[in-house]
């Protein structure tokens, strides 16, 4: 797709997107560019992210490299040679395991071709990938943010993203879903670009104490 960004174009995408909004000029201005997070198109990247779901990025970091230091390499084959206790003991919850096992099986017989989502919309990637068990909206977005740099994706279920949103645009905490998306919208066309900026915020900025 020709309007993904590459890390040789996302600072122009940055600077297409920074000038037009005041508050993440001042993200900007503080912090400057934010980092350029991207993952790989591999089953390890998606076992990664289903990995995320709900839980802390240090503990789904460490239940994937256990993953990896038992298996050598993680593979769909070779993933569904582990029986449940072997995946219990790499931290890998009951729920996840029928997950990632649906996943590799999904690669295995073809059902899903990563590289074929490469070139899709949006809309065509998240049809794909929300049909397999235990990916919903949160980890389409993610993927197609990591992955495939979309530029115009807002991840709605991503606290992170939204509390940094909250906290930019002083937004009372009881905002709706609804109402947070329509904030967004103003930067339609570079809405990850925003997200990305927000996770920077979210990173680097001192913490408020709790009220």
């Amino acid at each position: 797709m020709t309007n993904q960004f590459t890390k040789s174009t996302f600072h122009s995408f940055c600077d297409k997107l920074i000038p037009t909004d005041t508050d993440l000029a001042a993200i900007f201005n503080a912090y400057g560019y934010p980092p350029f997070w991207n993952r790989p198109n591999t089953f390890e990247t998606l076992v990664h992210i289903i990995l995320e779901q709900q839980v802390s990025l240090a503990s789904a970091l460490s239940a994937l490299n256990k993953l990896k230091e038992r298996l050598q390499e993680l593979t769909p084959a070779r993933l569904l040679l582990l029986t449940d206790e072997e995946m219990r003991a790499c931290y890998v919850s009951r729920q996840k395991n029928i997950y990632l096992k649906y996943l590799a099986e999904a690669i295995l017989s073809g059902q899903l071709n990563l590289k074929s989502l490469e070139n899709m919309p949006d809309e065509e990637v998240r049809t794909r990938l929300t049909a397999l068990k235990g990916i919903g909206n949160w980890t389409t977005d993610i993927y197609l943010i990591f992955v495939l740099q979309h530029p115009d994706v807002f991840p709605i279920g991503d606290l992170a993203a939204v509390n940094a949103l909250k906290r930019v645009k002083n937004l009372p905490t009881e905002t709706t879903k609804e109402q947070v998306l329509e904030v967004v919208a103003q930067w339609q066309r570079y809405r990850t670009i925003a997200t990305m900026l927000l996770w920077h915020y979210y990173l680097s900025a001192p913490k408020k104490a709790a009220k």
